[in-house]
Formats: structure tokens, sequence, C-alpha cells
């Protein structure tokens, strides 16, 4: 099979090289991608939001399946685009509907179906501009931190926590009023906020079965102790310590099955990854949010974990027969630590030579922003430089194998977490 990837991140690279381990692959093209991908792949000059040219690629290449790494196309609908289209129908695309995707392209709709399926989330209300001061009265009934999100997609910057009523206050007018996260801030969730511990939950499905891949816990902060702006992820690891058998008997009988099972009811066709963020309270799973998608940098030590065939998954995916696939997973853990550009998540300089790429051991380097430029050498091209996975017996033998690579890897201004992991 010829398999186009979509993206251009370590999340669309870990697939690459996923896949590219597949007997039943012919070739593999990843567009944008980037110098890791072209390492593993053909890397394609397409945007992703650009159907139409990508349409036309996948005809000259004889593409037989499309997979969506990033949310931005599906929330605009690129799966229906091939099936409204005769010539492209045929061509499974591994990635939901767009009324599907609503799950992550709007929060105040994913807060709405959590509340028909009794899929336990925070207490919350949704807010336009004509609602202002309805959000402020209902800001005043909750206790800080007060968590505000941009219903919209935000690149991950929508989501704000604050401890005084004044700045959720003025924030809240900013989003409404302000557009601060433009169009994506049109309307607001107002929602508690919930005390406890974060994991991802993956879950594959084809519409009607589904597959649980291993857990992961990624760390947004810029800083160490969790502490500075948030950003698209530092660091990740799994499985998560503390998702026991029983734990995860509790995401399934009360967030996965009905998650899946809403879907089927309520006609959103769904084909492809969902990500759960959730967040432990006590002992109880509840949902943060969904994604439509795998997670970054999580998918760098899910998809390592995978001992399956990945193109049998996504076949069997594609084809609606996801129970007859059996997913094996790898017993050891897997960590990985992302290497950023200085300044990032805010202002910082692209261009950066990457040195050390072939002196990190066992150690499997992702490459999330970096390019090739005209001399052949790898530089940085993103805020999010390289994310560096390695295996181990448990978490902390793992991390101690990402540090060791992460050390062996300079580029001019280089910043990463040293403390991945602190909080398991």
């Amino acid at each position: 099979m010829n398999i186009l990837v979509l993206g251009s991140g370590g999340r669309e690279h870990a697939l690459a090289w996923k896949l590219a381990q597949s007997n039943s692959l012919g070739k593999l093209y990843v567009a944008p991608g980037n110098a890791g991908t072209s390492q593993v792949a053909t890397n394609l000059p397409l945007a992703v939001d650009d159907f139409d040219r990508i349409a036309q690629s996948v005809r000259n290449n004889d593409i037989d399946m499309l997979i969506v790494g990033p949310e931005v196309p599906l929330v605009e609908g690129i799966s229906d685009y091939f099936k409204d289209h005769p010539e492209l129908s045929g061509i499974p695309v591994i990635g939901p509907s767009r009324a599907a995707a609503q799950l992550e392209g709007s929060k105040e709709f994913a807060k709405a179906f959590m509340s028909r399926h009794n899929i336990p989330t925070a207490a919350y209300e949704s807010f336009g501009p004509e609602d202002l001061d309805k959000g402020y009265r209902f800001l005043e009934t909750l206790q800080p931190p007060y968590v505000l999100k941009a219903d919209g997609l935000a690149a991950g910057k929508g989501v704000l926590i604050l401890e005084s009523l004044d700045d959720a206050k003025s924030e809240l007018r900013s989003m409404l009023l302000d557009a601060k996260f433009g169009s994506a801030s049109a309307r607001v969730v107002i929602e508690e906020f919930l005390s406890g511990i974060e994991l991802s939950c993956f879950v594959l499905t084809d519409g009607r079965n589904y597959k649980i891949l291993p857990t992961a816990k990624d760390y947004k902060r810029i800083g160490e102790g969790d502490t500075g702006l948030n950003t698209g992820g530092m660091g990740a690891v799994s499985p998560v310590p503390f998702a026991d058998a029983a734990f995860m008997e509790k995401i399934e009988n009360r967030i996965i099955r009905p998650t899946v099972e809403g879907l089927q009811r309520e006609g959103l066709p769904y084909v492809g990854f969902i990500f759960i963020g959730l967040i432990r309270v006590g002992d109880d799973p509840l949902v943060i949010e969904y994604n439509v998608r795998m997670g970054d940098p999580e998918t760098e030590v899910v998809i390592p974990r995978i001992e399956t065939d990945l193109l049998d998954l996504m076949q069997a995916t594609a084809e609606g027969r996801l129970d007859e696939v059996e997913l094996r997973v790898r017993p050891e853990a897997a960590t990985t630590v992302v290497m950023v550009s200085g300044g990032y998540p805010e202002a910082y300089e692209k261009g950066r030579v990457i040195r050390g790429l072939e002196a990190t051991g066992d150690a499997v380097v992702f490459h999330a922003g970096t390019r090739r430029d005209e001399s052949g050498q790898v530089v940085s091209s993103g805020g999010r430089v390289l994310a560096v996975t390695a295996y181990g017996t448990d978490f902390r033998e793992a991390l101690k194998g990402s540090y060791r690579a992460v050390e062996a890897l300079t580029f001019q201004d280089a910043y990463y977490r040293k403390d991945i992991g602190f909080d398991l």
C-alpha cells in the first residue's frame, strides 16, 4: 500500500517511523514532513489544509490511504472532502468526519456531548459576547482558580487558569469582546477547576470496535516543576504508573465505551484516533478534553510501544474490522524529552544547526521542527525541535536513556526540562 501521512511534527515522524517497518508498505509519503521524516519517507511540499493540492498528489502518487496527523484538516473536513469526490471516495481517510471532529473543534460541543452521554467532566457553562454579564455572575459562583477555555481551535493556547476573580473577568472580556484568540474565542467555556493528576488515554476506533492504546502523561509547562507558560509539550511518559487495571476499567466503562457508542447513536462517523485528556480526582477519572487525533509528544512514546504492525491496524480500522486484529504492546516503558528553541513558547530563532544526531545510541530521535538547509545540514525550523525517546524497564530507567541522548545533541540556545516524570 502507498500511504500519505499529513503533518510536519514529531507525531508524524513517529507514525511514519512505525509505518516504515511494515511488510505491507509500498511507498510512504509525508506532507509537508521534516528532516526526520525524509529519512523514512518522501516529503511532499503540501499545506495540510490545501485539500485540492492534497487530492491531486493522492492521484499522482497512487495513494491507497491518507492518515491525518494534525487537527486543523480534520476540523475543516478533509474526511468529508474525500467522500464527496467520487475519484477519492474509495481511498480511506484515518480521521473523523467534520461533524465528529467538533469534539476537538468546539469545547462547547464536547461538553454538551459529555453531558448527553453521562460522561464525567467538570461542571461548566458557555458564553458569547452578548452573555458577558452572565459570565461575570457565573465566575462569582465559582471558587478559584478559574478556568476559561476558548471554544475553538487556538493552537493549544486557548485555555487560561487564573487565581484572581478580577483577572478572570478581565480575560473573559478580552476573549469575548477583543478576540484575544481570534474567532476561537467567539464563545468561551467557563468550568470548575479540578484538582488532581492528569493523563492521556488514546483509543483507535473503526466507528464500532475500538482498541485502547497505551496511556501516556505529558508535561505542558515550559518550566521545571510545571511552572511558566504552556507549550505544545515538553516531554512524555508511557505507561502512566498509577493507571492500573482497576483505574483503566473505570476509564473504559465510564468514558471510552460511552464516547464510541455516543458517536454511533448521534450518527457522527468516526474512523481514527480519539485522544481523551483525563484527570484523576481521588480514584475517579474525569474528562478534561477530547482531541480527534494523536497527541504530541505522547505519540512519540505510545507508538514506539506498539508491537503490532501499524499499517495492519490502520487497514483494519479503515475496513471496520478492528475487532479481528490483536493489539500487542511492548512491556517496557518509553519516555521522550523535547528539546526546544531558546525563547519558546514566545519569540525564538530558527535555522540553528543541529549536531549529534548520529551519537544518540539506542534512543530514537523524532524530529518536530527541523528542515535541511541548502548545504544539507539539519537545522531547527520550529519551537519544538526534537523529541528524544528511549525505552527502559520502568520510566525512570527510560528517562536515563532519553537524557543521555539529549546530552549528545546540541544546537544554539537549546533548552529542555530536566524533571520529566517528577510527579510520578
